[in-house]
């Protein structure tokens, strides 16, 4: 169809700047409200506040004005939430919708993209990053000429925080996401590291953390119109270019993603996330225009395929829930590449290893001469860990921070009424260290766990979470101390690594030699443990607390975590 002429009205700042800038927040939402002032399709709602008091928005489409998600879910349509601006600088995304909206709604020569879709277009994440502004915020990237930064106020990444939701920004999101359940997101970001031919780079979820019926359609079906359609816009299509050491020889890797990113949380909610990578070093104009051709050929497939793509989703919540609950079958808790992978023709640009002075080492300098390559792209991976998912979890009252989590997550549970004394499955930890460095404000732990049952007195108050129900792979990712991104990995559980009470050696040495004397097992393993065990052996602390832990003073809820797997639900 024939492009129809724009009037003055309708240019937006990144037209009016001659493609070299994007508009700032406030002009931003002027804009999107002109949309309002100018059809009956259009809501621009406020869903949360930044830290620094600005408010978060989403832009509302619908042909059939079904402005909540009740009269949404009514209408049959698939809906699409588009998130920009999770990463300021990367705001290309924002600029794309501007125009894409203006052809759907004011031009209308893609007006039927809205024919059985409904569009959610958060226009900037997160604002305050956004509003911090300069010309050097991205130095790998070729303009705007001046961008947002990276990070929230509270210097945190918002795309590590999908399932631990620190964040105002991301809590905000999780209830819009929860409340809507998008049958489709498209996330726009713009990627760096290697120069390589490609416009615009995906990544997108096809391994054991999603449905598998969701991957069949992702391969089957829609990757192979969306590549073929963007590149028949003219732009150089490929998967997420993250090179496993570093550089474009050692090969690409296409691996799992855990729910902390935006793609990752989708497919625990058994939802496809596409993840839109323009390059950096690509003009800021054609970062643009790839990612309005990812989107439109994204919505145009969507809105053609409704019906299929809301009942897969519909499935795969079935699914979930049979496979791990009423099938038994070990869930895939931990994933791993395992070295294995595909050939793949890249597309770059000749280099040149040169030494530097500055470095000390060889720097990679690109060229303009266009090559293809055969490298390996590192695209399986194995379960390092499968769990029997429990009936349900016991959380107890007082992890308050814990319960807002899965609250924000909309997951259902009730609480206990009166105490009862059942038996429940609890981890303990072992083998306990910790990050050198904070990462997103958090102190990290890797640890390794053993499973033991004991009979337990379960509080008044606390509160059981079920699993079987739609967000199962939420609530496991969380409550199981092993996944990459539980509340244990994420640091909130770090105070029961701690030991709160101590005995002196002049208390605990004559306790000692007491245990030894009535307990002739106990005696044959320490004096076991001194023949083998050097370390043990020379260190007093250690010879003594083999006793202390063994003692009627010791803790027993050190190193226990203090959240319990219920295997039958019908003790509750």
């Amino acid at each position: 169809m024939q492009k129809k002429e724009i009037s003055k009205q309708w240019l937006t700042h990144f037209e009016k700047s001659n493609q070299l800038e994007s508009p700032d927040y406030e002009n931003t939402l002027k804009y999107f409200q002109k949309f309002v002032d100018s059809t009956p399709f259009v809501k621009i709602k406020t869903i949360g506040l930044t830290p620094q008091g600005r408010e978060l928005k989403v832009i509302i489409v619908s042909k059939d004005k079904a402005f909540t998600s009740a009269q949404a879910k009514k209408t049959g349509k698939a809906i699409v939430l588009i998130q920009n601006g999770i990463h300021p600088g990367e705001v290309e995304g924002k600029d794309a919708c501007m125009l894409l909206l203006r052809e759907i709604l004011i031009t209308k020569e893609k007006q039927h993209l809205l024919d059985n879709s409904i569009l959610l277009i958060i226009p900037i994440l997160n604002v305050d990053g956004h509003e911090r502004v300069s010309p050097f915020n991205r130095p790998n990237q070729n303009g705007p000429k001046k961008m947002g930064w990276r990070t929230n106020a509270l210097n945190l990444n918002l795309n590590r925080d999908y399932l631990k939701a620190d964040t105002p920004e991301i809590k905000s999101f999780l209830k819009l996401f929860n409340d809507w359940l998008p049958d489709f997101m498209i996330d726009n970001h713009t990627t760096n590291g290697a120069d390589y031919q490609y416009h615009v780079t995906y990544g997108i979820e096809t391994h054991q953390n999603i449905d598998r019926d969701l991957v069949n359609w992702i391969d089957k079906k829609y990757l192979p119109y969306l590549t073929n359609k963007v590149e028949g816009d003219g732009f150089i299509v490929g998967p997420y270019m993250e090179f496993k050491s570093g550089t474009i020889e050692s090969g690409i890797l296409d691996l799992p993603s855990p729910p902390r990113l935006s793609h990752g949380y989708c497919a625990a909610q058994n939802r496809i996330c596409l993840l839109v990578e323009t390059h950096s070093l690509k003009l800021f104009a054609n970062r643009v225009f790839s990612t309005k051709s990812m989107m439109e050929h994204t919505l145009s497939f969507v809105n053609d395929n409704h019906k299929e793509i809301i009942s897969v989703n519909r499935v795969a919540d079935k699914q979930t829930i049979k496979n791990y609950l009423a099938d038994k079958k070990k869930f895939p808790l931990v994933l791993s590449g395992n070295g294995k992978f595909d050939k793949f023709l890249f597309k770059g640009f000749e280099w040149n290893d040169e030494y530097s002075e500055i470095t000390g080492s060889a720097v990679r300098k690109y060229t303009n001469n266009p090559i293809e390559i055969e490298i390996p792209i590192f695209n399986k991976a194995n379960s390092l860990k499968k769990i029997i998912v429990p009936a349900a979890y016991l959380i107890p009252q007082q992890f308050v921070k814990v319960i807002e989590v899965i609250k924000a997550h909309q997951i259902n549970f009730s609480q206990i009424k009166t105490a009862k004394k059942i038996k429940v499955e609890k981890y303990r930890f072992k083998n306990i260290q910790f990050a050198p460095r904070p990462y997103e404000g958090r102190h990290l732990p890797s640890f390794s766990c053993e499973l033991f049952s004991e009979w337990a007195i379960i509080e008044p108050g606390t509160i059981v979470v079920p699993s079987n129900q739609r967000q199962l792979r939420v609530l496991v990712n969380l409550l199981e101390p092993d996944a990459p991104d539980s509340f244990v990995s994420w640091g909130f559980f770090n105070a029961f690594f701690e030991r709160k009470e101590y005995a002196e050696a002049y208390v605990m040495e004559p306790v000692a030699m007491q245990m030894m004397k009535n307990d002739s097992e106990l005696r044959s393993e320490f004096y076991k443990k001194l023949n083998e065990d050097e370390y043990f052996r020379n260190n007093e602390g250690e010879r003594l607390d083999f006793f202390y832990k063994r003692s009627q003073f010791y803790d027993r809820g050190e190193n226990v975590y203090p959240i319990m797997r219920l295997i039958n639900k019908s003790n509750i």
